[in-house]
This record gives structure tokens, C-alpha cells and sequence, in this order.
């Protein structure tokens, strides 16, 4: 009956100990391994045992728990470490994967596995054990059934609580990160044995998790093949599933170089992350890998970069794009000779990581502290990277000259040459074609060979749309369509503004790609367009007030040459006289926005970013100081104010009709025109005043020289006045033909 009993411990059953799960599936051999597990325990004495009291046979069917317990234990750890789904290399992890979702087989899991290795060694304790209690037995002259329960006391602790922990596994078939998860949660209970046991299974489990760190922070290689990390490829699952698996995996192993990779390619899987690691330290470990990667795999990226700098040149025929080409060799300078991340450094992070995969517990602690030292070190190489050796502030100051207008004059250039143009409607085949003649003009007159960065800058004009417009544009100078050779009659449906869609491209080479998105060059083209459209707008003031002076004069010539009486010319100055003061309002609202957005706005933000780009030595850190420059540009610029936004754009339109019309006026009719047109800009200034002077635009520090460009706007309480009027709040608005100073 002992030997019986012994045997029963350790998960053989037989006549007197038998498995009532088995007697039921009328089942006379052992469970296979991939058997499911059982709710409960299952192992029982024989029912028809007479010879057994009733108080032994309660000893006995306790103690024999064990035995159910053990061989449950054992069945889950053979399941887990069974090595059988290692196939060929015919058939790939993914597929496999595939098959584990579709219900086919349990997906493998190398967490389960460690913790399937921390199982064998408790049962191997027990194990002992039982041996020890068979040697016990077989030396007693009166064995006794007290030296089977003493000897297994502890075991009534560990396994019952172990054998829930896999029947949850089992169930919810938990695995990686929420594995851990679980058995950290476990950990904090209060019993000393099973604490101590619950901590050497998370051990096992941390082996795992430290192996994919190791991997990932100091190789730059995401070594996660059942996707148990918490930090994630982000791939397109459609797309996997039309394509065979070994296609998948070339090209996987393609595009670990990929720049896309730092922006996209990877995440954090929320679904897989512990959660006594806090969303901080995960990002780091995300971002410090990321780096390695890119410090670790420089050369396949560098190599196409070539083609790409090709293409961008390609984008502006003439001489100084080819020249600046030549010049511009940086990439090869970047990578030439160069460590990016020195060796003693991978091994200093390495060690680090390995002091905390040799600790017996896991440490809170000590491992955000290793974890920071680590992201710290990436993130100064990579500041080495792309701000030293990439020249990210020579890029930015071109950003700023191209997108942000600082290179006034090849801007003032550029309108010039193409103000003829610009004031017809763009032809959608044609438009970018013949902007690119005055750009390239602008460029010969103004740049020349000193810029080496004015070969990334392209020009483009995308998605030009036609609206209906009953603005009548100017008759001089019509504009032909290329293959009729008559005037186009698409002028009377476009809209004014057709060539509003003007926009810049700028060429970005590796490694900058990391720090200039596709985000922030949107933003950057966002704020160009508005400045450009700014610009235009001033222009078209100055240049319709040239026009109409040389008019004058030569009216007053042709007079005077004939010995006529200048009577009409002075009757044409007295009419156009108020139209002309309107123009110098609206010359002195543009002129003044100008100034605040360029010197308040832009050199002060740029001022503050050049700061702390000196003062920096983290790459993490330029990467937030220049959203804050950019959101402060757009915020303080108030294109995120959407009535302000409105009101702008009314406004600029406004200005463009007004001098069109100006230097167009035949009849009574354009005339009146004018008039309705300076009505509605006095309305919207005055709009417009009156939403900036509020609290909550100038009271707040979004715009914190606001009250500068109010102050230089209402110097003589003109606006305000105005303002007031239009309001009914003190008097009538006074005329447009009063003065403003």
C-alpha cells in the first residue's frame, strides 16, 4: 500500500490510487502531455478499499493531492519545453504562428518556457522528497503513514498555489509580458516558501525578458519571435497575410536599416508591458534601441542615400543645383572612419544589463537607474550624430531662410519675376513648369553658388482646384494656352488665390530624417505658405502704389507737354484720393504683421531653439525643443485660431482684389466695387483688432510680444476708435477717408 502511495506522489496511479478523470474517459493509460488540465484534483482511493479506517483514508486522499498536483505541473513544463514545434527551415515562425491562431496548436511561447524551467526545479524538490520519505520506510521496521505527511508538509503550500498559477496560464493563455505580470502580482503574498518560490519562477521568466534587453539595447536587434516583448514591430497585418512567409521574412530582415523603422516602425505593445514598468522607462527602452539600431546599422542607409540626393537634384536644372551636389558630400564624411557607438561603450551598457540579469530579485529601482544611464549614452551619440557630424544646425538655418523667409531677397526676387505671372490663373498641366523659370532667376540673382543647401529646396505646386470667382483680373498681358495660342477663358472660374498652393520641398538625407519628420516639415510648410502668401500681399500694396504714381506722372507730362490745363489730372487725384488712403491702411496692417511675425515670432523663437541646441547634449531633448519652437511659430503666428485664421485670410484677399481692381478701374461700377471692398476690410481689421486685444489671446503667454504689434497697430487709438464704432458702442465708425496719423 506504501509503494502504492509513494508512486501515486509522483503521478502514477493505479488499482488502490486511482484517476477518476481517467476511469470516467474510460482511459486506462496516462494523459498524453497536451491533454488539457483539470479543474481540480482528480486522484482518489479505490471506493471499494475496506481495509482502510475512515481517518486514514482522509490522510491518505490529502496527501495523495500532491500527486495530482505534481503531475499536472509536470505535464504543463513538458508542454512547454517541448522543443517538437523547432521544424525545418521549410516552415517559418510566422506560419506557425498563424496556425496557433487559427486553433491548430498552442502558440509557443518562451516565457512559458522559462517558467516551465522554474517549475522542473521545485518538482525536482519534490521529487526529492519523496525519495528521501521512500528511504524513510524502507529503514523504519514499522513504517507509518505520519512519515509520508511530515516529510510533504511543506508541498501543501506550493504546489496547490502553483497548480492554480498554470491553470490561469492554461486557460487565458497568458504568455510574455503578462506572464510576468502575473507572477509579480503573485510574488506579494504571505507565505515566506511560497513568496520565495513564486520569486525564483519571475527569476526564470526575467532571464527571458533581460535576453530580449540585451538584445534590443545593445545590438539594435528585436529578438522577439512570437511577439511576447513589450516593445513591438509595427507591421501591416493585411499585407502578411497575401504574402507567402518566407517573402515576409526576406523582407523583414531587409528593412532593419530602414529609416522608417525610427518613426513607425516600432512600439510599445501596452498589451505586453508589466506593469510594475512605468510607461517612461518603456519609452526609453523603446528610444535607447532605436538609437542603437540606428548607431549600429548606419551603412545599408547610407548607401541609398545617394539615389535619393540624385533625385532632389534632378528637381532643379541649372548650374547651381549641380554645383551645391558636388559640394555637399557630408554623407560620406559622417560614416568615414568613424564608431559611431565605440565598443566599450556597448560593453559598459551590456554589463549593465547583465549586473541586473544576475540579481536574484528584480530591483524597481536599480533597473530605471541602468535603464537611464542607457538611454542617456544612446542618446548622446545620437546627438553626436545628427548635430555634429549631420550639421543639424546648418539645416536648420536653411529651413529658416527657405521656410521661414529669411532670405528676404531672393523671396522679393522671386515675386517679382513671377508677379506677372501670378496674377493670372496657374494652368493645372503647367503651373510648376513655369514657376520654376523665376524661382531659378531669383536664385542666379540672389544665391548663386554661396548657399549649398539651396540644391534640397524644390518647388511644387500641388492639387490646384478651381473655384468660381466673379473677380475680374487684369486685361494687359493675357495669358496663352500652350497649344491653342489664344487667351485662356479659364480666368473667370479660377480662383484669385490659385497660386496659394505654392509649397516647398526639402531634401533630407540620413541620418536627419530621424529629427526632421514628415510632421515637421508639414509644419514648416504650413507656416511658408502663410508667410509667402504675407509677403505677396505687401507686395502687391508697394507695387500697385508704384504703378499709380507712374501713371500720374505721366499724365502730368503728356498734359503739360500739350499745354493743357492739368484740371483732369487733379480731378482724378481728388477721386482715387480715399481709395488711396485705404491702400495705406492696409500697406500699414500687412507691413506691421510682417515685422511682428519675422522679429517678434521667428527670431526670438529662433534665439531661444539656437540656446538650447548650445546648451544640449541629448538628442531627446533638441527633438522637444524644436515642437516647442515650431508650436510656438505656429501658435504666436495664430494659425491655430481658427476665426483669426479666417480673418487673415479674408484680409490678404482683400488687399489682392483692392489693388487689382485699383489699377483696373474703368467705370463706375469698379469703382463701387472699391468701396464695398474697403468696407469689408474695415470690418475685418477691426475684427481682427478686437480678437487679439482680448484676455485670452493677449492676456496669455501663447503670444508673449502681442501687445507690441497691438501697441505699434492703434499708436494713435485708430483702431480702437474704429473698432468701438463699428461695435455701436461709443459712435459711428468715422469714414475710410479720415487719417491715421
Amino acid at each position: 500500500m506504501l509503494h502504492e502511495l509513494l508512486l501515486a506522489l509522483l503521478g502514477y496511479t493505479g488499482d488502490l490510487i486511482i484517476d477518476e478523470r481517467e476511469r470516467r474517459e474510460s482511459l486506462c493509460i496516462n494523459l498524453s502531455p497536451t491533454a488539457p488540465l483539470a479543474d481540480e484534483p482528480t486522484f482518489k482511493l479505490a471506493s471499494d478499499l475496506s481495509f482502510i479506517e475512515p481517518s486514514d483514508r482522509q490522510v491518505i486522499e490529502r496527501v495523495i493531492t500532491l500527486g495530482f498536483y505534481y503531475r499536472e505541473l509536470e505535464r504543463f513544463a513538458a508542454k512547454c519545453r517541448n522543443l517538437s514545434w523547432i521544424r525545418s527551415s521549410n516552415e517559418s515562425p510566422l506560419s506557425r504562428a498563424t496556425e496557433s491562431l487559427k486553433g491548430k496548436k498552442l502558440k509557443p511561447s518562451v516565457y512559458r518556457r522559462a517558467l516551465a524551467n522554474g517549475i522542473v526545479e521545485v518538482l525536482s524538490i519534490y521529487r526529492s522528497a519523496v525519495l528521501q520519505i521512500e528511504q524513510k520506510l524502507l529503514s523504519d521496521s514499522l513504517p507509518i503513514l505520519a512519515t509520508v505527511t511530515q516529510g510533504l508538509n511543506k508541498f501543501f503550500v506550493l504546489l496547490p498555489p502553483l497548480y492554480e498559477l498554470i491553470l490561469e496560464i492554461e486557460h487565458d493563455n497568458i504568455s510574455g509580458g503578462r506572464l510576468l505580470n502575473l507572477l509579480h502580482k503573485r510574488c506579494h503574498c504571505g507565505v515566506p516558501e511560497l513568496q520565495t518560490c513564486i520569486q525564483r519562477l519571475l527569476w526564470h521568466g526575467h532571464q527571458v525578458m533581460y535576453n530580449q534587453l540585451i538584445s534590443w539595447m545593445v545590438y539594435g536587434i528585436l529578438h522577439d519571435q512570437y511577439g511576447e516583448f513589450f516593445i513591438s514591430r509595427q507591421e501591416d497585418v493585411d499585407s502578411e497575410h497575401n504574402l507567402p512567409a518566407d517573402t515576409i521574412e526576406k523582407l523583414a530582415r531587409l528593412s532593419t536599416n530602414d529609416v522608417t523603422d525610427w518613426h513607425i516602425g516600432f512600439h510599445i505593445s501596452l498589451d505586453m508591458l508589466p506593469e510594475y514598468i512605468p510607461m517612461h522607462i518603456a519609452e526609453s527602452i523603446l528610444f535607447a534601441g532605436k538609437a542603437i539600431r540606428v548607431l549600429q546599422n548606419p551603412s545599408p542607409i547610407a548607401q541609398s542615400q545617394g539615389q535619393h540626393i540624385q533625385k532632389g537634384s534632378q528637381r532643379i536644372q541649372g548650374s547651381i543645383g549641380r554645383l551645391n551636389l558636388l559640394k555637399d558630400s557630408s554623407l560620406q564624411t559622417i560614416l568615414a572612419g568613424v564608431e559611431l557607438v565605440p565598443q566599450s561603450e556597448a560593453d559598459k551598457i551590456e554589463a549593465m544589463l547583465q549586473n541586473l540579469k544576475e540579481s536574484s530579485e528584480f530591483h524597481k529601482r536599480s533597473f530605471e537607474t541602468a535603464v537611464d544611464s542607457i538611454k542617456a549614452i544612446a542618446a548622446n551619440h545620437l546627438w553626436q550624430l545628427v548635430v555634429v557630424r549631420a550639421d543639424l544646425n546648418g539645416h536648420l538655418k536653411a529651413l529658416k531662410d527657405y521656410f521661414l523667409l529669411a532670405k528676404g531677397d531672393f523671396f522679393q526676387s522671386f515675386l517679382e519675376e513671377s508677379r506677372v505671372l501670378m496674377r493670372l490663373p496657374p494652368r493645372q498641366s503647367t503651373a510648376e513648369a513655369d514657376l520654376m523659370v523665376p524661382f531659378q532667376l531669383a536664385a542666379l540673382k540672389t544665391i548663386a553658388e554661396e548657399d549649398k543647401y539651396f540644391s534640397r529646396v524644390s518647388l511644387r505646386v500641388p492639387g490646384i482646384t478651381l473655384k468660381s470667382s466673379h473677380i475680374e483680373f487684369p486685361k494687359a498681358k493675357p495669358y496663352f494656352d500652350g497649344d491653342s495660342g489664344t487667351p485662356s477663358d479659364a480666368s473667370a472660374e479660377m480662383s484669385i488665390d490659385g497660386w496659394d498652393g505654392i509649397a516647398l520641398e526639402y531634401s533630407v538625407d540620413w541620418p536627419l530624417q530621424l529629427f526632421f519628420t514628415q510632421e515637421v516639415l508639414s509644419k514648416y510648410l504650413r507656416i511658408f505658405q502663410y508667410l509667402l502668401r504675407l509677403k505677396r500681399t505687401q507686395m502687391e500694396l508697394e507695387k500697385s502704389w508704384a504703378s499709380a504714381m507712374h501713371q500720374d506722372h505721366c499724365d502730368f507730362a503728356k498734359h503739360h507737354a500739350g499745354g493743357k490745363t492739368n484740371s483732369i489730372s487733379q480731378q482724378k487725384r481728388q477721386r482715387f484720393r480715399p481709395m488711396w488712403r485705404v491702400r495705406e491702411h492696409m500697406a500699414f496692417l500687412i507691413r506691421n504683421l510682417q515685422f511682428y511675425i519675422q522679429v517678434d515670432v521667428i527670431e526670438s523663437q529662433w534665439n531661444v531653439l539656437q540656446a538650447h541646441i548650445l546648451n544640449s547634449r541629448d538628442f531627446t531633448e533638441l527633438v522637444g525643443f524644436h515642437q516647442e519652437y515650431l508650436s510656438a511659430l505656429i501658435s504666436q503666428s495664430f494659425l491655430d485660431i481658427g476665426s483669426v485664421s479666417r480673418i487673415l485670410d479674408g484680409i490678404m484677399k482683400l488687399c489682392v482684389q483692392f489693388c487689382w481692381k485699383i489699377e483696373n478701374q474703368e467705370n463706375k461700377e469698379s469703382h463701387t466695387e472699391l468701396e464695398h471692398i474697403a468696407e469689408e476690410f474695415s470690418k475685418k481689421s477691426n475684427s481682427l483688432y478686437t480678437i487679439l486685444r482680448s484676455s485670452r489671446i493677449a492676456g496669455s503667454q501663447r503670444a508673449p510680444f502681442l501687445r507690441r504689434f497691438l501697441l505699434r497697430l492703434n499708436f494713435n487709438s485708430f483702431f480702437e476708435t474704429t473698432a468701438r464704432g463699428v461695435l455701436n458702442v461709443v459712435r459711428p465708425r468715422p469714414s475710410l477717408a479720415s487719417a491715421m496719423i
